[in-house]
């Protein structure tokens, strides 16, 4: 890459969004995605990933990939997620994605109230994943690549009726939880997991 090339690549204004998904499961790593997109990238479609259907989601998920200027998908793992508190996971897997980035952006624009520490400017906005198509894109990329990772899950750790519902906290899942205690791919910090297993001890 050519001196220019870097001078003119560090005069541009390269605006990232930043979002997660997982954040409130009870099962599974968090995951968190940045994405740098063109001002004319064209993506029709693009919203909050939970205003999108699981279809709409599959289909933008390569657009995106292929329209952004960079892009980068992390994550936590559940053991991060017990050993640091999900707060910190979730903006470790945040860091990790904007580290992971092929350009270095100018701006982050988050999603949420509290700042992760990227080490470049940012600004946190909340319900940006309703404002900004940077965000919205993050949100889409996280979240697929997310239920990739559950239906994964599911069929390493069967019963639980992962690859349905995610992880989150659904009565098939607490009942599953209840029934069969937690697995290797549950969230042992967060309280009906641990609940679970102190059932099964008085049940033992």
């Amino acid at each position: 890459m050519s001196e220019e090339t870097v001078q003119a690549m560090a005069m541009q204004n390269w605006i990232a969004g930043i979002d997660e998904a997982g954040r409130g499961c009870l099962a599974g790593p968090v995951f968190a995605a940045a994405v740098i997109l063109p001002s004319d990238h064209g993506i029709v479609g693009l919203n909050d990933s939970k205003q999108l259907s699981a279809v709409q989601r599959e289909s933008l998920f390569p657009l995106i990939q292929q329209r952004a200027l960079a892009f980068a998908i992390a994550s936590a793992s559940v053991e991060e997620i017990d050993r640091l508190n999900i707060l910190q996971a979730n903006l470790l897997a945040m860091r990790r994605a904007v580290a992971a980035l092929g350009l270095r952006p100018s701006l982050c624009l988050v999603d949420g109230n509290i700042d992760p520490r990227l080490g470049v400017a940012t600004r946190c906005v909340v319900g940006g994943d309703a404002l900004h198509a940077e965000i919205m894109a993050a949100s889409i990329l996280a979240k697929v690549a997310r239920d990739a990772q559950m239906q994964r899950l599911d069929a390493e750790h069967p019963g639980y009726g992962l690859a349905q519902h995610k992880g989150y906290g659904t009565v098939q899942h607490l009942t599953a939880l209840r029934t069969l205690g937690p697995s290797a791919a549950h969230r042992m910090s967060f309280a009906p997991c641990a609940q679970a297993v102190l059932l099964l001890e008085q049940a033992a």
